[in-house]
């Protein structure tokens, strides 16, 4: 019996596929080889349909028997307290692990996402371009330096960090190398490209029954 279970939408529009969150939970399941289910909610209605589960009516949740979680970043680090193939035992490696976890939520996506907002609803003057640019500097010269961002090893930030700049259009920023190089490596990974796969298959076959 599965007693992970992945939550995301019955359907998606085209633009969105392949970016929906469910994507890092199903990713961290690959990687540390876990078993699990995937159930859904309608997407018609999302704002309002789950909120007893989800209190801004977002995607993914996450259950692990009788525990339950919603936000992605809160799910991947239950996920990798659950094995070391996401973040090591040692305190230091832990620890590591855990800021750039966070590091990724709070200084990279808290400005791409409202980012990628505005561009995707044509503003005219996107005025958070700047901020973001000087992001991806920063993530510039920190993988100019080193291969991995914590514990000298793949880890549950390494995902994390690699899925939010898939989303910046990188090159759209001017020619970044070293992250270019960190994010398609990262998402070359045999379990990246499975649950890619699988979430693309979910929501095509929810079009093609629409």
């Amino acid at each position: 019996m599965r007693d992970l279970t992945i939550w995301t939408y019955d359907w998606v529009p085209e633009g969105p596929r392949g970016f929906v969150r469910d994507l890092r939970l199903r990713w961290a399941c690959e990687e540390a080889g876990f078993s699990y289910a995937v159930k859904v909610i309608p997407f018609d209605g999302r704002e309002t349909n789950h909120l007893a589960r989800q209190p801004f009516g977002q995607v993914p949740f996450l259950d692990d028997g009788k525990l339950k979680l919603f936000e992605s970043g809160a799910a991947l680090l239950h996920l990798a307290r659950k094995s070391e193939k996401l973040m090591p035992r040692d305190p230091a490696g832990e620890a590591d692990t855990l800021q750039w976890t966070i590091a990724a939520l709070n200084s990279v996506e808290m400005v791409s996402v409202p980012w990628w907002f505005l561009e995707v609803t044509g503003a005219k003057d996107n005025h958070l371009t700047d901020w973001l640019a000087s992001r991806l500097d920063h993530i510039e010269n920190i993988l100019k330096e080193r291969e991995w961002l914590a514990a000298d090893r793949f880890t549950v930030a390494d995902l994390l960090m690699a899925d939010v700049l898939r989303v910046t259009k990188i090159r759209s920023f001017g020619e970044r190398k070293a992250t270019e190089s960190y994010v398609a490596r990262i998402t070359g990974r045999p379990a990246f490209e499975k649950a890619h796969a699988s979430q693309m298959v979910h929501f095509a076959e929810a079009n093609a029954a629409r």
